[in-house]
């Protein structure tokens, strides 16, 4: 998420209330989490086992809970809890803005696109030409649509991360201040839910059909011509490369990569990233061709048992 405007460090450090470690007009441009940081960006981290790759990701300001050498040309901001500041910045930058009416009026709307009754089209929605939104579909403020894309009833796009933190007195969310992008030429179903991301965007690429009862994290990536069946289910931070098929009752763990060409069979557990090009079923999930060998084999242990006898 970048800002609107270059803040200096010794500004973004009075919007929180805590001390920072650099210059004070050093330049802050944006916040991000950190598998998408950009030079410019805020990264917060709050447990030493991530420390170090905080400090060397390409975010240049650390939001971090301990004092601790700041890497050349960084600089630090010291929190006491790093989680709850990061939530102050993106209430601060990106607050909820309540929506006056069911379309509404900052919302941009192109030639030719149809929106049915009972819809609601949220605050800097940007939809292209010749788009059909059927009734009751929500589309969350700041979402992002391009041309010629089909959303039936029910779809939710934007909706928050499910990103907490577990405090002694119960869950505390990370608040999402991300988009949601869908491309040209996309086809989503009836009753998907499509996260937005945290801080960055969760993407779907041009060409790409998602059935029904799809739903889609957080700052996952689905990439172009993918064809998606009912009731799968991606975690956040995921990234599924071009042409990817992905059958029914398929569930992704958070941040993996499924690689381009790739066929995920009805009810794979997909636990790690793949390779490209080939067809995984099982769960967890396994090349299809190692699976059935091992099923054959299993069919044989009955006579190999009698023959012991």
């Amino acid at each position: 998420m970048k800002f609107p405007q270059a803040h200096s460090l010794q500004q973004i450090a009075t919007i929180i209330d805590c001390e920072f470690v650099g210059p004070a007009d050093f330049p802050v441009t944006g916040m991000n989490e950190i598998h998408v940081v950009t030079p410019g960006d805020i990264v917060f981290v709050d447990h030493p086992k991530y420390y170090d790759k905080a400090l060397n990701s390409a975010a240049t300001v650390v939001l971090i809970n301990k004092k601790v050498e700041a890497p050349e040309a960084k600089a630090l901001l010291i929190s006491d809890d790093p989680f709850r500041d990061f939530n102050k910045l993106t209430r601060y930058f990106k607050p909820f803005e309540k929506a006056p009416k069911s379309i509404a009026d900052s919302a941009e709307i192109g030639e030719g696109t149809v929106i049915q009754p009972n819809a609601f089209v949220g605050n800097n929605v940007r939809i292209g030409k010749n788009c059909l939104i059927h009734a009751n579909v929500s589309i969350y403020d700041n979402t992002v649509i391009g041309d010629n894309v089909t959303i039936h009833s029910g779809t939710v796009l934007g909706g928050d991360a499910f990103y907490y933190k577990n405090r002694p007195e119960g869950f505390d969310k990370l608040l999402s201040g991300g988009r949601v992008v869908i491309e040209n030429n996309v086809d989503i179903g009836a009753n998907c839910t499509i996260d937005k991301g945290v801080t960055g965007d969760t993407t779907i690429k041009e060409g790409t059909k998602l059935d029904n009862l799809i739903q889609v994290g957080h700052d996952t990536v689905i990439g172009k011509k993918c064809l998606i069946a009912s009731q799968v289910g991606i975690a956040g931070a995921v990234v599924i490369e071009d042409e990817v098929t992905i059958w029914g009752q398929v569930g992704f763990r958070s941040g993996i990569v499924v690689k381009k060409g790739g066929v995920m069979m009805g009810q794979a557990g997909i636990t790690k990233s793949t390779k490209e090009n080939t067809v995984y079923t099982g769960n967890p999930a396994m090349e299809a061709r190692a699976k059935l060998k091992e099923l054959a084999l299993l069919r044989q242990l009955p006579k190999l048992l009698q023959k012991l006898k």
